[in-house]
């Protein structure tokens, strides 16, 4: 079975709210519900796939994707042009990439993705496993 969903912590929810409202729809992701304090989001037009919950950190401390939990979040899009979208976006923002858009051959032939971190911390990659040329997935 496929995973239902995931509930990330944040420090900033407002933040978070902001940067996600902005990078899902790019991702084929729309608005599931937003609330004073969570919200989500889900794939477009009813398609099966993961809901992505957020919610306040109730404790302190720092994010790190080498201590146990979460490693990364990868979205996968149709069409190497929506890599490419994502990453110039984020470019223009001023996050920090960790890879530019490129092929990764070791995971498999035409494995083209960006990876960079989020405001949180979070380590994100969108990644076009085989181009079918759609303009978006």
């Amino acid at each position: 079975m496929p995973l239902g969903h995931i509930g990330l912590n944040v420090t900033d929810l407002a933040r978070a709210r902001t940067y996600y409202e902005k990078l899902m729809p790019m991702l084929s992701f729309e608005l599931f519900f937003s609330k004073e304090d969570e919200f989500a989001f889900r794939p477009t037009d009813g398609k099966p796939g993961t809901y992505i919950f957020f919610y306040p950190a109730l404790e302190k401390g720092s994010y790190s994707r080498h201590r146990p939990g979460l490693q990364h979040l990868a979205f996968m899009v149709r069409s190497r042009a929506v890599v490419d979208q994502v990453h110039n976006w984020v470019v223009e923002r001023g996050d920090e990439i960790i890879h530019t858009p490129q092929e990764f051959p070791q995971y498999h032939p035409g494995y083209y993705a960006t990876f960079w971190y989020d405001p949180e911390g979070f380590m994100l990659e969108v990644v076009c496993h085989r181009d079918n040329g759609a303009a978006a997935d």
